[in-house]
């Protein structure tokens, strides 16, 4: 099982930016896929954004262009480079290990970290 840690939100206003950092630990082995998700307030959770062990990504339309996800395999660390955030961007934000064709999650959830972005 993958146990990932998220950190990184905070409060911004519009336009501005934050970097989110997801650590993962456990066995990382089987991991094809990392995704970003968020939960907004009375809202389903979200896929954001995904990467493969190759580096290979793939972003949901309301984030492309801003948003941009990376990996450090050497330290189990994705992450999420927000730029231009928006309002609509508030949510908790959180990591999993996902099969890729489907950002389906199949390992635990984190405990998120929360990103705030007041207009």
């Amino acid at each position: 099982q993958v146990h990932p840690v998220e950190s990184g939100g905070g409060s911004v206003q519009a336009g501005g930016s934050l970097r989110l950092s997801c650590v993962t630990s456990g066995y990382t082995n089987n991991v094809q896929c990392i995704g970003w998700f968020r939960q907004a307030p009375g809202k389903p959770r979200e896929g954001v954004a995904i990467i493969d062990r190759y580096g290979r990504t793939s972003y949901a339309d309301s984030v492309k262009g801003r948003f941009t996800i990376s990996q450090d395999n050497a330290k189990n660390s994705r992450y999420l480079q927000m730029n231009s955030l928006k309002p609509e961007d508030t949510a908790m934000y959180y990591c999993a290990a996902v099969h890729c064709p489907t950002w389906s999650p199949v390992g635990n959830w984190g405990q998120g970290t929360q990103v705030n972005v007041s207009s």
